[in-house]
């Protein structure tokens, strides 16, 4: 068994990267090709995350200001963030109220965000949003601890 990894994390997001990208299944049923780049928000950390074509090209810590540069942003604290990918290692993928869109849906500002309210850049959240979604139920198969445990 592999070490556990740390979210948040450039070494977790890399693990579920590696699995996302060499795992067919990720492909299909509404998932696909997705070009943009996406900032993700846990708390103060800030994690900038590229997809290109049918995969993860690149990720690496960012800053507040690197937000300016992304599509749109994913923000959510750290207790919201641990839930889902606690929900998504339960279950194999996230399910109920703990996929993207149910939370971007549930929550009255939504978690996509755009630094300069590009509406349309920040509209590739819902477009890529089952693409997103199977990045992060790639996690299933990370073994995962949290900061704040």
């Amino acid at each position: 068994m592999s070490e556990a990894l740390c979210f948040p994390s450039v070494e977790w997001l890399n693990a579920v990267r590696e699995v996302f990208n060499t795992t067919d299944s990720y492909r299909g049923a509404g998932g696909g090709q997705c070009d943009c780049t996406v900032g993700l928000k846990v708390d103060d950390e800030v994690f900038i995350v590229e997809f290109e074509g049918f995969g993860c090209s690149s990720v690496q810590t960012g800053t507040d200001f690197e937000l300016g540069n992304v599509d749109f942003y994913i923000e959510m604290p750290m207790s919201q963030w641990q839930d889902m990918l606690e929900n998504i290692s339960g279950n194999g993928h996230a399910i109920g109220e703990y996929t993207l869109n149910t939370i971007d849906l549930g929550s009255e500002e939504g978690i996509a965000h755009s630094k300069h309210g590009d509406q349309y850049r920040q509209d590739l959240f819902v477009r890529y949003n089952q693409t997103l979604q199977f990045f992060f139920d790639a996690s299933h198969r990370v073994d995962t601890t949290f900061e704040n445990s």
